[in-house]
C-alpha cells in the first residue's frame, strides 16, 4: 500500500494542535526552572521536541499495516526489555524504569504503550467483527496485563493503569454486552482489597491522603495542597509568566515535570487552562475523527486506543492537581517535560497520520 508522498497526506490541523500544547510546555518549562539548578530542562525538551516531530512524520510515511504485522515481535522485544530492566536495570530512586543509553536515561514503559495500542489493534482486525467473548477478555487481560504487571514491579503504578484505558477502548469499540461490563467492573471491586496487600507504603499513603487530604498537609498530602492554592491562586488572567509564586519559591514538587498544569493554571490563570484544556479536546475530536473515516478496522482500533489513553492521562493528571484522583506519575501529554513522554506522545500522532493519510486507499 506504498503512495507517494504529498503534503497534503501531512494531517497539518492535528500536527499543529499537538505543537501549539508543546509549546506551550517547553515556555513553561523555562518559567519554572530558570531560577534553578535544572535552568537547562528546556533547551532539552526542544531537542526532545524537534527529534519526537521528525519520527512522526516518518511515521507517517509507513503504511500502518506494516507496522501491525510486526507486533508480535515488536511486542515480544518490549517484554524482554521491563524483564530486563527489573533483572539489572540501573536503580534510580529506587525505581528501574529507565535505559541507560550514554549520558541519555529513556523510559522503556512509554514506547511500550505504543505497542500495546499495536497490540490490540491487531488483536481485533484479525478476529473479526463479533462480539467481544470471554476468551477475548482473557486474551487481552494476558496481552495487556503481561506489560502493565511488570511496568508495575519498576515500580510505575500510574503508567501500568495506562494500559487499562487502551484495552477498554479496544473492547468497547468491537462491542460488549452489558452484563460482561457489569461482571468485570464488579471483579475489579472484589480485587480493590487483594490489590492493597501489595501496594508500597508510599502509594498507600497517596490513597489515604486521597480520602482524607487534610490528615497531612505537611506530609503525603503536601503535593496536592500546594497544587490547590497554585491553582486557586491565579484568578482568572493568572501572574503571568516567570511569576509563579508557588513555583519559583519550590512550593510544588515537580512544577516543570508532573504538576505543570498547576504551575501553568498560577501564571496563566482560569484562562489559559481553559485554552490549553480546548486544544487537547480539539486533539482528541480530530483523532476520533480519523478513527471514523480510517479505511478499515485496525486504522479504527489504532486511533481510538491512542486517543483514549491521551485523554486518560488528561483526566488523570489534571484531576490530581484539584484532588479529584490520587496523586500518581502520569504525565500530561505534549506539556510535562520527559523527552520519552514526548516521543510517545508524537510517535502516536505519526501513527495516526498514517491511517488519516491511507483513508481512501483500500
Amino acid at each position: 500500500m506504498q503512495k507517494s508522498f504529498s503534503l497534503r497526506d501531512i494531517d497539518w490541523l492535528l500536527l499543529m494542535l499537538a505543537l501549539g500544547i508543546a509549546i506551550i510546555g517547553v515556555v513553561e518549562i523555562y518559567s519554572t526552572t530558570a531560577h534553578t539548578a535544572l535552568a537547562g530542562q528546556y533547551k532539552k525538551q526542544i531537542y526532545w521536541l524537534i527529534l519526537s516531530l521528525v519520527l512522526a512524520l516518518v511515521v507517517s510515511r509507513i503504511d500502518y499495516h506494516i507496522l501491525l504485522e510486526q507486533t508480535p515481535w515488536l511486542y515480544g522485544v518490549c517484554v524482554l526489555a521491563l524483564v530486563g530492566l527489573l533483572v539489572g536495570g540501573r536503580s534510580h530512586a529506587n525505581t528501574r524504569r529507565w535505559l541507560h543509553l550514554g549520558s541519555m536515561t529513556f523510559q522503556v514503559s512509554e514506547i511500550v504503550k505504543l505497542v500495546i495500542i499495536l497490540a490490540v489493534a491487531a488483536y481485533f482486525a484479525e478476529r473479526g467483527s463479533r462480539t467481544v467473548t470471554w476468551g477475548d477478555l482473557a486474551k487481552l487481560g494476558v496481552l495487556a496485563g503481561l506489560p502493565a504487571a511488570l511496568v508495575a514491579l519498576e515500580p510505575d503504578l500510574g503508567t501500568a493503569l495506562t494500559f487499562v484505558p487502551i484495552a477498554a477502548a479496544g473492547v468497547f469499540l468491537a462491542g460488549i454486552r452489558w452484563p460482561r461490563v457489569a461482571v468485570l467492573v464488579l471483579a475489579g471491586l472484589l480485587a480493590l482489597p487483594v490489590g492493597w496487600h501489595f501496594l508500597r507504603p508510599y502509594q498507600r499513603d497517596r490513597l489515604l491522603t486521597y480520602v482524607n487530604p487534610t490528615q497531612d498537609t505537611q506530609g503525603s498530602s503536601y503535593q496536592v495542597t500546594q497544587t490547590k492554592i497554585a491553582i486557586g491562586s491565579g484568578g482568572l488572567w493568572g501572574k503571568g509568566i516567570g511569576n509563579g509564586t508557588q513555583s519559583r519559591l519550590g512550593f510544588i514538587p515537580v512544577s516543570h515535570a508532573d504538576s505543570i498544569f498547576a504551575a501553568f493554571a498560577e501564571e496563566q490563570g482560569f484562562v489559559g487552562t481553559l485554552f490549553v484544556l480546548l486544544l487537547y479536546f480539539a486533539l482528541l475530536l480530530r483523532l476520533l475523527d480519523g478513527a471514523q473515516m480510517a479505511a478499515d478496522r485496525a486504522g479504527a482500533f489504532l486511533l481510538v486506543g491512542f486517543a483514549a489513553v491521551l485523554f486518560f492521562q488528561v483526566a488523570i493528571n489534571t484531576g490530581m492537581m484539584i484532588g479529584l484522583f490520587p496523586v500518581t506519575g502520569i504525565p500530561l501529554p505534549f506539556m510535562s517535560q520527559g523527552g520519552s513522554a514526548l516521543l510517545f506522545a508524537f510517535l502516536g500522532l505519526g501513527l495516526a497520520m498514517s491511517v488519516r493519510s491511507r483513508r481512501f486507499i483500500n
